[in-house]
């Protein structure tokens, strides 16, 4: 294989840098050995190991245990934001929950992508900021730089919001 070592179109190779990967290894195991099975009164505490890597989490926020952050560094929540069970907080750009804003069960924030029109298939990513008092509901889909605007209701997979028209 020539190509080993040699980044191959279409096929890529390494995002981001080794120190960082090695970072989010670290992160990845402290989640798991030190927060993911924590019950709900252990909120301070899963917010002291967020925080510990870059998160900045205002004190009465809360993060499931079950929920998934890739990076603590690029996540912002603010009073009494909330992240429900099972959400996917695919953090690759910053995402800011603002206050009293609520992510709920299998949500999924995905900042990141890719340009399928370049042929090295480069990741892409943009911010997504959940305003105050929104609220993303279960198992919706909040993509690269979307912002949930103010009291708004996030729902992607709600049969109401779906395309409609003559299917004669």
């Amino acid at each position: 294989l020539a190509a080993i070592g040699k980044r191959v179109a279409g096929l890529g190779g390494p995002t981001f840098a080794l120190q960082f990967r090695l970072q989010r290894l670290a992160w990845m195991v402290t989640w798991l050995l030190l927060a993911s099975w924590t019950p709900p009164p252990f909120r301070r505490w899963r917010n002291f190991l967020l925080r510990s890597f870059g998160d900045r989490i205002h004190p009465t926020a809360t993060i499931h245990a079950k929920a998934i952050v890739w990076w603590p560094g690029h996540l912002v929540m603010e009073r009494y934001a909330s992240m429900g069970p099972g959400v996917i907080c695919y953090d690759v750009a910053p995402i800011t929950i603002a206050e009293f804003a609520s992510v709920s069960q299998r949500a999924h924030l995905c900042t990141g992508s890719h340009d399928v029109q370049d042929p090295e298939f480069p990741l892409i990513s943009r911010p997504i900021v959940i305003c105050a008092n929104a609220w993303v509901a279960a198992e919706a889909f909040v993509g690269p730089g979307v912002t949930v605007g103010e009291g708004a209701i996030e729902r992607e997979r709600d049969p109401s919001w779906a395309a409609s028209g003559d299917t004669d």
